[in-house]
C-alpha cells in the first residue's frame, strides 16, 4: 500500500509538473517558475533608450472620462507641446476637452470618437506621442498598436493585466526601439523624490527593507467608472491587482533592473466581506475574487525585501505605505512624513534605557525640513513651483508629465521605461498564481533577459541638465 501511494505521489507530481509546462510555467524547487520568451530576430533590449530629441512634442490623448481631462489641462501648462487629436469612446468628453484647450488658448485638436476612433489617432503621422487613459483592459492593444505606428506611449497604471500583456508590451517597444511609460505618478511624489536622491548619495547606509501600498476605501468613488469596468475586473480577478503606487518607488530605491532584480513573491489575501457585499449590491454578483486585503512579500536578487499591500474596499486612511529600512537610517511617510538615522539609545549611564520607547525616533521637524531642503531632488528644484501651481495629485501628476517632455525633447532615456511597466504590472497576475496555489512562492520574470544588472543604479535625476 505504502509503495502505491508513492506511487500515486509521483506520477501526480509528473502531471502537475507536465500540464504546468504545457501553459508556460512549471515548478523547480517548489517554486513557480514561468518561461521566459526568447527575443525574436530584429528586437533589441530598449535599456537606456534615447530617441532623436524633438524641440516640439505632439501628443495625442486617449480617454477623456475621469483622468484624461486632467492630463489634457496639465499639457497645456508644459512648453514645446502640441496637443494635436483627442479621443473617446463618447464625442462629449472629446468637446468638453476640445473647450480645455480653447480656454487655455490652445487650438483646438483633432477629435476622434467611437470604437475605432483610438486607431484612427495611432494612425497619424503628425504625432509623436499617444497618451492612454483608458479602462485596463484596453492599455496593450492601445499601447501595441501605437508603438507599431511609430510612437512613443505613455500609458495609465497598471500597463498590463496579466503576463501575456507584460511581454506584448516589452517585445513591441524592443521591436519598434520605441518608448512605453506606465504613468506611475507616485515616484514623483516630493517626498518620494527626496528620499530617493537621499538614498542615492548614502545616506540610508545598505538599503534592507521597504514596503509600499495601495490602501485607499475606493466606496465613494465605485460608480464613477464606466459601466463599473473596476469593480467588475476585481470582481474577476484575485491577488493585488493595483501594485504600482506602492511598488515603483520601492522598486527605484532598490535599483530594480540597475543592479538588482525581484526574483520570487509570496501571496496571502483575507476572505472578501466588503468586497462581496459590494458586488452583491451593485453588480448582483454571488462570487467575488479579490478579496479585501491583499499582503505580498518580495525577495531581491541581492537579498532585499519589499512588502506590498493592497486595501480598496475597508474604512481605513489612505495610506501607499512608503518606507525604507537601511542600515544607516529609515524613512517613512505614513500616517507620518519622518526620518529616522542611528539614533542614540543609551542613557548617561551607559545602560539601554529599556522604558524608554520615544528614544527610538525620527529627527525633530526642523532637521527633517532641512535634509529635504538639502537633498531636494534636481527634478523638484526645477520645476517645484510650476507643480504646485498647476497640481495633479499634488503636484506629482504634473512632475510626471513634464519629465517625459523634457526627456523627449532632451533625447534622454525616460525615468521610467517598458521593463519598469512590465515589473511593476506583473504583481496581479503573480499574486494570483500564488493565492490560487496556497500562497507557494512564485518567480517574477526577468523582463530584460539577463540585462538586469547592465545599468548602475537609478540615476533619473542626474539626467536634467
Amino acid at each position: 500500500m505504502k509503495k502505491l501511494l508513492i506511487l500515486l505521489a509521483a506520477l501526480g507530481g509528473i502531471l502537475l509538473f507536465s500540464g504546468c509546462e504545457s501553459k508556460g510555467w512549471k515548478t523547480v524547487d517548489g517554486v513557480i517558475v514561468f518561461d521566459t520568451p526568447a527575443r525574436e530576430p530584429g528586437q533589441k533590449s530598449v535599456l537606456g533608450l534615447k530617441t532623436a530629441p524633438m524641440e516640439t512634442v505632439r501628443v495625442g490623448f486617449i480617454g477623456l472620462g475621469m483622468r484624461g481631462p486632467g492630463a489634457v489641462e496639465r499639457f497645456t501648462h508644459l512648453d514645446g507641446v502640441e496637443i494635436k487629436a483627442l479621443c473617446d469612446l463618447y464625442p462629449e468628453r472629446v468637446d468638453s476637452a476640445q473647450a480645455i484647450l480653447v480656454r487655455r488658448g490652445f487650438p483646438e485638436a483633432a477629435p476622434y470618437s467611437g470604437e475605432e476612433g483610438w486607431k484612427q489617432l495611432c494612425e497619424r503621422d503628425d504625432i509623436d506621442l499617444v497618451y492612454i487613459v483608458t479602462p485596463w483592459q484596453l492599455h496593450v492593444p492601445m499601447a501595441v498598436y501605437a508603438m507599431e505606428h511609430g510612437k512613443h506611449v505613455a500609458v495609465e497604471v497598471p500597463a498590463a493585466t496579466s503576463l501575456e500583456e507584460c511581454w506584448q508590451l516589452v517585445n513591441t517597444a524592443e521591436k519598434t526601439q520605441r518608448h512605453c511609460m506606465m504613468l506611475e505618478n507616485c515616484v514623483y511624489d516630493f517626498f518620494e523624490l527626496t528620499t530617493l536622491n537621499m538614498a542615492r548619495q548614502g545616506l540610508f547606509g545598505d538599503i534592507l527593507h521597504v514596503e509600499g501600498a495601495y490602501i485607499h476605501d475606493l466606496d465613494a468613488f465605485w460608480d464613477y467608472y464606466q459601466d463599473s469596468w473596476r469593480l467588475k475586473f476585481n470582481r474577476d480577478h484575485r491577488g493585488d491587482v493595483y501594485a504600482t503606487h506602492g511598488l515603483g518607488p520601492a522598486c527605484q530605491l532598490l535599483d530594480i533592473h540597475r543592479g538588482d532584480k525581484m526574483n520570487c513573491l509570496v501571496a496571502m489575501d483575507t476572505r472578501s466581506v466588503n468586497g462581496l457585499k459590494l458586488a452583491r449590491e451593485k453588480l448582483g454578483a454571488e462570487e467575488f475574487a479579490n478579496a479585501d486585503h491583499t499582503t505580498t512579500l518580495i525577495k531581491t536578487e541581492k537579498g532585499r525585501t519589499i512588502l506590498l499591500e493592497h486595501n480598496v474596499y475597508t474604512p481605513r486612511p489612505y495610506s501607499r505605505m512608503y518606507q525604507l529600512t537601511g542600515t544607516k537610517g529609515f524613512a517613512n511617510k505614513y500616517p507620518v512624513q519622518g526620518y529616522a538615522f542611528n539614533p542614540d539609545q543609551l542613557a548617561d549611564s551607559g545602560v539601554p534605557d529599556h522604558e524608554n520607547l520615544n528614544a527610538h525616533r525620527f529627527v525633530s521637524k526642523e532637521v527633517r525640513e532641512a535634509l529635504m531642503a538639502r537633498y531636494k531632488d534636481p527634478i523638484v528644484l526645477d520645476i517645484e513651483a510650476k507643480a504646485r501651481e498647476v497640481g495633479g495629485h499634488g503636484g506629482m501628476d504634473f512632475i510626471m508629465d513634464y519629465r517625459l517632455v523634457y526627456c523627449l525633447q532632451h533625447g534622454l532615456p525616460l525615468d521610467q521605461d517598458v521593463y519598469d511597466a512590465a515589473e511593476w504590472s506583473c504583481i496581479g497576475a503573480l499574486t494570483a498564481m500564488s493565492l490560487e496555489h496556497n500562497s507557494v512562492p512564485v518567480a517574477v520574470p526577468d523582463f530584460t533577459r539577463g540585462d538586469w544588472n547592465k545599468t548602475d543604479g537609478y540615476r533619473h535625476a542626474m539626467l536634467v541638465q
